[in-house]
């Protein structure tokens, strides 16, 4: 099943390559399994697609989990800023939410 699931969100992201979301479900679908490919994707959607909010809170959850904190951290900001200069009040939260539970963590 899961293969197929791949399998068709590839073709999807062949057939439109230049659209984010696709770029995006693929990301999350590799995080459950494969991570490097995951954190691949994470990173063509941060480079490519820097105004795509909604990466910003799995990239970082990703680098966080890889215990890759400053990554994660920087992330969280630039997350942060684009959620604050797009007046998205909820992303913002969640993302200065999972910083600071990224921060605690960080000192215990």
């Amino acid at each position: 099943m899961q293969a197929e699931r791949l399998k068709l969100l590839v073709e999807i992201l062949k057939a439109e390559p230049d659209d984010p979301f696709n770029i995006y479900v693929l990301a999350l679908e590799y995080q459950k399994f494969d991570l490097n490919e995951a954190k691949f994707y994470f990173d063509k959607l941060l480079v490519d697609y820097p105004n795509y909010l909604a990466t910003y809170y799995f990239a970082g959850k990703l680098y966080a989990d890889s215990e890759q904190f400053d990554e994660a951290i920087s992330i969280y900001h630039k997350g942060i800023a684009l959620a604050i200069a797009s007046n998205k009040n909820k992303a913002e939260i969640e993302l200065k939410r999972a910083l600071r539970a990224l921060e605690d963590e960080i000192e215990d």
